[in-house]
């Protein structure tokens, strides 16, 4: 039937009982399926990397504050980038910034997990907290 109307017999869904098929023109129905996909991704939310700077030396009532802001981010379902940002004198303590990344993913722990260890460059250091399922 399909090669008299010079069409293409498409397996529409072979799990079901009997398999279904189709009498369509192929590139016509590859085409339709990627224009739905592309619909889909549109209206799709990525997401999103929000970042928060710090320094070292930040006070424990500031802290709370940049921590109030990722709580906020983590649970709107977005990842947050941690970035402690190191000035002068201050690169030569960067154990200071380690151990304030530590506290933070201590703090957030019931809501975010770390995607990687904390990284170094240049004169920053970086954590990416992910939302919890």
């Amino acid at each position: 039937m399909a090669r008299s109307r010079g069409l293409d017999l498409i397996e529409i869904a072979p799990q079901a009982n009997p398999p279904v098929c189709k009498i369509l023109d192929y590139s016509k129905f590859k085409y339709e399926q990627e224009k739905r996909l592309r619909e889909a991704r549109k209206h799709q939310k990525a997401g999103l990397l929000k970042e928060i700077q710090l320094r070292p030396n930040i006070g424990t009532h500031d802290l709370d504050f940049k921590l109030k802001h990722a709580i906020e981010f983590i649970t709107n379902h977005d990842k947050v980038r941690i970035t402690v940002v190191f000035r002068g004198r201050e690169m030569q303590h960067q154990d200071i910034g380690a151990a304030l990344l530590e506290q933070i993913k201590e703090k957030l722990a019931d809501i975010a997990v770390p995607e990687a260890p904390p990284q170094r460059e240049r004169n920053r250091m970086m954590l990416t907290l992910v939302p919890k399922h």
